[in-house]
């Protein structure tokens, strides 16, 4: 992966792409479409985006998500991306070898689709998941990648994952 590069393949892989990941894409594709091509999978996908994360990006975000769909790793297994980012635990662990020089990372949240408790509370927490993506999407598409050789970029990318973490059973 060149730094010089106008437009980098990000991957956010979660377990289930039914929440964090889909936020992800489409937090990235909003924030920075010029720079990056965003794309989500899971290694276990579940049969559809939860409803709560495709009505947070609308009324939050202004992102129209109708389009979102969960996705298997599988459909991307020819694709070579720059960056693939996990976000829960077990796809970090279950992440496959990928071709190319790719970066991984780890940016763990809680799943807020898999939360129990009110659903005031699940909403709370998918709002608090969706925040702490977009500071990390944020203070990653800030970062100077022309002047980061690859081994900086791949710490940067990393240590952004170390950033703020949310304790789930916290959240009322």
């Amino acid at each position: 992966m060149s730094p010089e590069k106008s437009r980098f393949k990000l991957l956010f892989l979660c377990t289930g792409n039914s929440a964090r990941s889909i936020i992800a894409e489409y937090l990235l594709r909003k924030i920075a479409p010029e720079k990056f091509d965003s794309y989500s999978a899971g290694t276990q996908p579940k049969p559809f985006p939860h409803p709560m994360a495709s009505a947070l990006l609308k009324e939050d975000f202004g992102i129209d998500a109708s389009d979102a769909r969960s996705k298997s790793l599988d459909e991307f297994k020819d694709m070579e991306f720059d960056f693939v980012i996990t976000l829960c635990d077990s796809a970090k662990e279950t992440c496959p070898v990928l071709p190319g020089q790719t970066i991984l990372a780890h940016w763990g949240s809680p799943d807020p689709a898999d939360f129990s408790g009110s659903d005031e509370e699940q909403t709370q927490l998918f709002w608090q998941v969706a925040q702490q993506i977009k500071r990390r999407i944020e203070l990653f598409t800030s970062l100077p990648f022309e002047q980061l050789d690859a081994l900086r970029l791949e710490i940067a990318t990393k240590e952004i994952g170390n950033k703020e973490v949310i304790d789930s059973h916290q959240t009322a």
